[in-house]
């Protein structure tokens, strides 16, 4: 059995995936790497058939007809055969030294009587045209070089959030909490680093700078208007992200710390959908924005209640064009806190 089965999701990539994958292979045989071509129109297939033919024992090219970035992580899940499952996008990469750093501590835990549910490490925003770059790390957060569970992890602060590019999951944890992201949908990698983690008992936290994070192209999802212009598959995102939490707060509710921080994360999530409807300036997405928070409130009371009058809830709710203009100050705090273009 392979260590790690890493998946990498491509769509029309081949003018950047092969710097992705040669960062990858410096896992040697430990590793099975997953290209999973998502109905590309370009090389991607060539190039994905030309890496397996070179590598059989690592790389497994996937080809399927397009259904968005969830059905290819969805692929890379029901094709895994490693004891650990990553997603890397195909425009990112990781660090050589951090990478062969994780794959020895995993190699080492998987040894023990605990299991490991889900590691943790760094990423490092890789921003078009920034100098300085800036890196999410945890170390005040969570404990680090030592297994830990939920009821020791401390405060995390707005911003501070386990992205996908920070975890890695055990990829029997995958398959047994039945995780299926929905089709032609983005923003689903929230739903991904967001759903397992009520089956999440051991973590590990390494404090290195593993995964590089791309981000600057204009048509990159998290830019501004191509999120305004998605808001709907947002919102597809948000609500079943509220479905969620309600219909498993008896699980989710058990721990303290696992409920903060998912209802943070939802939070922090809400937020968003709220201000890039607002952004819009549309009478239909303001429209959409009540519709949002009136769907969460009909769905779960309690959770109504703890998000909109919460300090973010409360900034997203205010009357009239000067409430929306105060709103807009809040984008602002979310720019900084997750690098919108």
């Amino acid at each position: 059995m392979k260590l790690l089965s890493i998946a990498i999701p491509c769509y029309n990539s081949e003018a950047y995936m092969e710097k992705c994958i040669e960062s990858l292979l410096v896992g040697g045989e430990e590793v099975e790497i997953l290209i999973v071509n998502d109905g590309s129109h370009d090389r991607t297939a060539e190039i994905a058939d030309a890496y397996e033919k070179k590598y059989p024992t690592i790389i497994k090219a996937i080809h399927k007809e397009n259904g968005g970035h969830g059905s290819a992580v969805n692929a890379g899940i029901e094709h895994a055969t490693g004891l650990y499952f990553k997603v890397v996008d195909s425009d990112d990469w990781v660090k050589e030294s951090a990478y062969k750093a994780i794959l020895g501590k995993l190699a080492e835990l998987s040894g023990t009587d605990k299991v490991l549910d889900m590691m943790i490490s760094n990423y490092v925003y890789e921003k078009e045209g920034v100098k300085r770059k800036k890196v999410m790390r945890f170390p005040h957060t969570l404990p680090h070089d030592r297994m830990f569970t939920w009821d020791e992890v401390g405060h995390f602060h707005k911003g501070q959030y386990i992205l996908m590019h920070s975890v890695i999951f055990r990829t029997k944890l995958l398959k047994e909490c039945g995780i299926r992201l929905p089709e032609h949908t983005f923003y689903v990698d929230n739903l991904f680093v967001f759903e397992p983690l009520p089956y999440v008992k051991n973590m590990y936290y390494m404090d290195v700078n593993f995964y590089r994070y791309y981000i600057g192209r204009a048509d990159q999802s998290v830019n501004e208007s191509v999120m305004i212009s998605r808001i709907d598959q947002q919102i597809r995102v948000n609500k079943r992200m509220i479905d969620y939490t309600a219909e498993n707060k008896t699980k989710i509710f058990a721990n303290k710390k696992l409920k903060s921080y998912m209802l943070n994360y939802l939070d922090i999530i809400t937020t968003i959908s709220s201000i890039m409807l607002i952004k819009s300036e549309t009478e239909e997405n303001l429209e959409k924005k009540e519709e949002l928070w009136g769907y969460l409130k009909k769905k779960d009371r309690g959770l109504f209640r703890k998000l909109r009058y919460g300090l973010l809830g409360s900034c997203m709710n205010l009357p009239g064009k000067g409430g929306r203009k105060i709103s807009l100050e809040g984008y602002k705090l979310c720019q900084k806190f997750f690098n919108f273009n």
